[in-house]
């Protein structure tokens, strides 16, 4: 796990990189959900790139579509497609675009108009069961995201069909682009809102690797309803200055904030690996 830790921040620094190089991106977001796709990518899903069409590999769904990029650095560091490639990052002609883009290897489907993901992955794993495949399905949300009435509309499908091979993570930074969640429009009734259309409800620490991935063992475990792990993340987690800040949500580092974010990613790291 510590080994995880360190490639967290490793990763963010590529983030931080593709950021500054391209002047846009979704800093804040990609910092606070990176150690739920590392958990999955690197410990819980059956997914490589020599299988990305074998129809037993697990779907994953980053229906908080502007957090791409650090989808773009996992997939990239799991060799689903060159490192160089980030490069052309929202570059000219790039199909390394803002939100995710189903042309490049290893993405299930276009992302980034909020509320649609959930939907998408109660028909994958409605799929999965009657084509008899053992596959799960993931689909990761902003908490922002909860006010699209599109995810209530998955959340009460998935509990009616009692998909147990659906796991969907909230990353519950509380913050979204116009402020605090609980000021835009409160979600925390989430034990109850959740468990009202059958689901099972877990909580983690979504910036612990270890606490996510058991609690992704315990959502596999779970028999006869889907789970979703409410992952209580810091926004901008690993660097002090963009940390819970509404402002980071979207935003380009100066080259002074940069080469501070550089600084504060490289000693993270370096404490992780003892």
């Amino acid at each position: 796990m510590e080994n995880l830790t360190a490639k967290s921040f490793e990763l963010r620094r590529v983030v931080l990189d593709m950021i500054y190089k391209a002047k846009t991106g979704h800093i804040g977001g990609d910092f606070s959900v990176m150690d739920i796709l590392i958990t999955l990518y690197y410990k819980q899903m059956n997914v490589s790139p020599e299988q990305v069409a074998d129809p037993d590999r697990d779907r994953f769904i980053l229906s908080k579509g502007h957090s791409v990029e650090a989808l773009y650095a996992v997939l990239s560091d799991r060799g689903f497609f060159p490192k160089e490639d980030l490069e052309t990052y929202s570059q000219y002609l790039s199909k390394y675009i803002g939100h995710p883009n189903n042309k490049i290897n290893g993405i299930e489907m276009n992302s980034g108009s909020l509320g649609h993901g959930l939907s998408v992955g109660v028909g994958m794993a409605l799929a999965g069961r009657m084509d008899k495949r053992d596959y799960r399905v993931y689909v990761v949300m902003g908490d922002g995201e909860l006010a699209e009435g599109s995810v209530w509309e998955g959340a009460m499908a998935g509990g009616h069909y009692k998909l147990d091979n659906l796991c969907a993570v909230v990353d519950r930074n509380r913050l979204q682009i116009s402020g605090c969640t609980e000021d835009v429009m409160a979600h925390d009734s989430q034990d109850e809102r959740w468990g009202s259309f059958g689901w099972n409800v877990l909580h983690a620490e979504g910036n612990n690797i270890a606490a996510l991935d058991e609690a992704f063992n315990k959502a596999k475990a779970c028999k006869g309803k889907p789970t979703v792990i409410i992952a209580d993340t810091t926004k901008g987690y690993g660097v002090s200055f963009i940390e819970n800040q509404a402002a980071w949500h979207h935003k380009v580092p100066t080259a002074e904030e940069y080469e501070q974010a550089a600084k504060e990613l490289a000693e993270r790291r370096a404490q992780a690996n003892g």
